[in-house]
């Protein structure tokens, strides 16, 4: 008797696809806070698109996935904040994605909580995640969703403010905050970074 095994399908087959990173801090103790954001839209993508990131690889955790017919890969480094360049310059490596398919989701205290302003490359003003990718890359050239969790208040340092929760009042809207971000992401994959600015950045 002889069986036929259907082969199953690879999202990845014949097509390069899309990396969409969130930044962040791997442990439970860092998981609700302010730094972590760029976690929980990715997170928030993948289940809009019933993509599971249970995948490691390249130091980070991944899932692949569909937007539109568009392929994505979904990543959270793992490397801590800091040396996040590692993760994503390895699966660019991997999957031979140019830096034009990248877009970075990421805390900005520049910006008020609850604003995202996407912009297609540039320096990284300070954050360190970004920071780490644009040294491993060799190139400021990758696109940015940033989410903005404000300034400290009074004298606190920006550091200590970002690894901290949210307040009650802004939990509140953190789940819409989160969601704009995801449906961003999803923009730049679809129309591409012009149109996803256009789309959610605030007016001037």
């Amino acid at each position: 008797m002889t069986f036929l095994f259907q082969r199953k399908p690879d999202l990845l087959e014949g097509a390069t696809p899309y990396l969409l990173v969130g930044l962040g801090n791997p442990g439970r103790e860092y998981r609700e806070t302010k730094h972590n954001i760029g976690f929980m839209v990715i997170d928030r993508l993948g289940e809009l698109i019933e993509c599971k990131l249970i995948k490691v690889q390249s130091k980070a955790i991944i899932g692949i996935g569909k937007i539109g017919d568009q392929k994505v890969i979904l990543a959270k480094p793992q490397t801590y904040m800091n040396l996040s360049g590692q993760a994503v310059v390895s699966l660019l490596h991997f999957y031979k994605i140019d830096p034009t398919r990248l877009i970075v989701a990421h805390d900005d205290v520049d910006l008020p909580f609850g604003q995202i302003r996407m912009r297609p490359g540039g320096g990284s003003a300070g954050q360190k995640g970004i920071g780490s990718i644009i040294e491993k890359l060799g190139s400021q050239d990758f696109a940015r969703l940033r989410m903005g969790v404000g300034r400290p208040p009074g004298q606190r340092e920006a550091a200590d403010y970002v690894l901290k929760g949210f307040s009650k009042t802004d939990m509140e809207f953190l789940p819409e905050f989160i969601n704009r971000g995801a449906e961003g992401l999803k923009s730049f994959v679809i129309e591409g970074i012009d149109n996803a600015m256009n789309k959610f950045n605030p007016k001037q």
